[in-house]
């Protein structure tokens, strides 16, 4: 693993030395495929666990309380993960800058796969009691953890590297793992859903997917080290500069755009939640409808989140990545004010649940598409590996980390409305955002 310390960029190493340094060709299309297999394996983990919070943990390990307290409980256990991530980050930069990132790659995706295959090992509350719950906090911990140290800077150089006239087309492929990582999830819970009884698939049935969530990291793990490990990509991440920097150095010199970038997803990464995971809890809790057929239909908009992220890439071309952002905010905005007014729209109507899921990924896929560093791209160079680490994990533990917590207790509470309310605010806060960046970027 010696190669893997040339990525550290010698502090004697002058930026005009970097500069005139020969840099290797390496297509975009290799970094591309690299980053999407590592995006797929990651939102695929992160998926099985959030669709197991509903249909699964509940009654595996809270059913000393009723299902929706069990639901909320599983939820709160969601978002340790996003809470642990900024930490991970902090951890395996370390990890980067003293071994180097293939060690970090390593250890993060082990840990990730470990943690997530030892979930399907877990004796229930019934076996061993409160010490299933403590286990699997722990579990989620560092699955959170392990997300934090899986940042490998590919995405950063798929920016750098793309052609600037198609920068948004190569910003939406890492997006695509979401949608993938999500339709894989969605379609295996509802396989076992289908064949399984009930009985066996609280026994057994529900610990397949978190096996398979193992097997991807694995071939993730490869196919990523296949691609960082080389001699070419060593050279590139280096004549970029893309090293680890310390995380309190980055904050200092950076720290304001890390805060903007961190709020401009927040639109994106609110509803991101608000269609794939919260309407599930709300089907099971509160419908008669089958959860199964209702994952089916959330495949189906998986495709629809697909398509309209590759949308987002021709079209940000076209009218520029931070204007999309700013148009899909305004468009989500509309969205939530009509989930305020008309909640039944997403109340018993089947069909109403149906459009209000598909309408929502489309919006989903057309802003989620271009939010990974469309304020990012304004770090320095130096900080750019890094700071855009930390901006991802902050973004997410913001906007994403505790909204079907957030949902499920205001509507279980108040309405079906009040999911439209918190929605909103995400959308302002992205418009915010994005005026504030925008006068930084002109003063």
């Amino acid at each position: 693993m010696s190669q893997d310390y040339a990525l550290q960029t010698p502090p004697h190493l002058s930026s005009g030395a970097r500069a005139g340094a020969t840099e290797p060709e390496v297509a975009p299309g290799d970094i591309a495929v690299g980053v999407l297999i590592g995006r797929t394996s990651e939102f695929f983990d992160f998926f099985v666990f959030g669709i197991a919070s509903v249909l699964i943990f509940p009654k595996v390990f809270f059913p000393f309380v009723s299902p929706l307290e069990g639901t909320l409980y599983a939820f709160a256990l969601f978002a340790l993960a996003f809470v642990a991530r900024p930490i991970g980050t902090v951890i395996f930069m370390e990890i980067d800058r003293r071994h180097g990132r293939g060690v970090k790659l390593t250890v993060a995706l082990f840990l990730l796969g470990g943690s997530t295959v030892s979930i399907a090992f877990l004796p229930t509350y019934h076996s061993i009691g409160m010490a299933s719950v403590w286990l699997l906090a722990a579990f989620r911990i560092g699955q959170g953890l392990a997300l934090g140290g899986a940042w490998d800077g590919l995405a950063s150089l798929l920016s750098m590297k793309a052609p600037s006239n198609r920068k948004g087309w190569y910003a939406m492929i890492p997006q695509l793992g979401a949608p993938i990582g999500f339709g894989l999830a969605s379609a295996l819970f509802s396989f076992f859903l289908a064949n399984l009884p009930m009985e066996d698939f609280l026994d057994w049935g529900w610990r397949y997917p978190f096996y398979v969530a193992f097997a991807v990291n694995v071939v993730a793990l490869f196919a990523r080290l296949r691609l960082v490990a080389t001699e070419e990509f060593t050279q590139l991440l280096e004549t970029r500069e893309l090293a680890p920097t310390p995380v309190w150095e980055m904050i200092r010199a950076q720290g304001r755009t890390v805060l903007i970038g961190a709020f401009v997803p927040l639109a994106s990464f609110a509803l991101f939640h608000l269609v794939s995971i919260f309407p599930i809890s709300w089907i099971t809790l509160f419908t008669k409808r089958s959860a199964g057929e209702f994952l089916l239909v959330q495949f189906v908009g998986s495709i629809v989140f697909a398509g309209a992220i590759v949308i987002s890439g021709i079209v940000a071309d076209q009218v520029g990545r931070r204007r999309l952002v700013g148009i899909s905010a305004s468009l989500i905005g509309l969205f939530s004010l009509a989930s305020i007014l008309a909640p039944l729209l997403f109340g018993d109507s089947e069909t109403g649940q149906t459009i209000y899921v598909l309408v929502g990924f489309g919006l989903l896929g057309l802003s989620y598409g271009q939010t990974s560093g469309s304020v990012t791209e304004n770090l320095g160079t130096r900080y750019r590996y890094t700071g855009a680490a930390l901006t991802s994990d902050l973004a997410w533990l913001i906007g994403a980390g505790f909204a079907p917590l957030v949902a499920l207790s205001l509507s279980s509470r108040f309405g079906l409305a009040w999911v439209g309310v918190y929605l909103l605010s995400g959308a302002v806060a992205t418009l915010i955002a994005l005026a504030i960046n925008r006068k930084a970027a002109t003063a």
